[in-house]
């Protein structure tokens, strides 16, 4: 990640506010991979499910940055800057 992404000072927590994609859970469907938004906690499906409410989440609040919710894995995503980095 570049030095120039300003929107580390959004992340509040590493914390999953669930165990599976909040709105997939609500609707009883299913997803292909998960994504916790650093800012909030929420859980949201990847863009490769049909839903993608990981992204929709980004757009309905502006939360940029986001980490994988998949075990073993220890990436991030900036939506805005649309680089990767490590949350951790």
């Amino acid at each position: 990640m570049t030095e120039q992404c300003e929107h580390f000072n959004q992340i509040h927590t590493h914390h999953a506010n669930t165990n599976g994609c909040e709105e997939c859970l609500k609707m009883g469907d299913r997803w292909v991979h998960l994504r916790v938004c650093l800012s909030c906690g929420h859980v949201g499906c990847c863009d490769q499910s049909k839903n993608r409410h990981a992204t929709k989440h980004f757009h309905d609040t502006g939360h940029a940055m986001m980490r994988s919710g998949e075990r073993g894995e220890t990436w991030g995503w900036c939506y805005v800057d649309r680089e990767m980095f490590d949350p951790i």
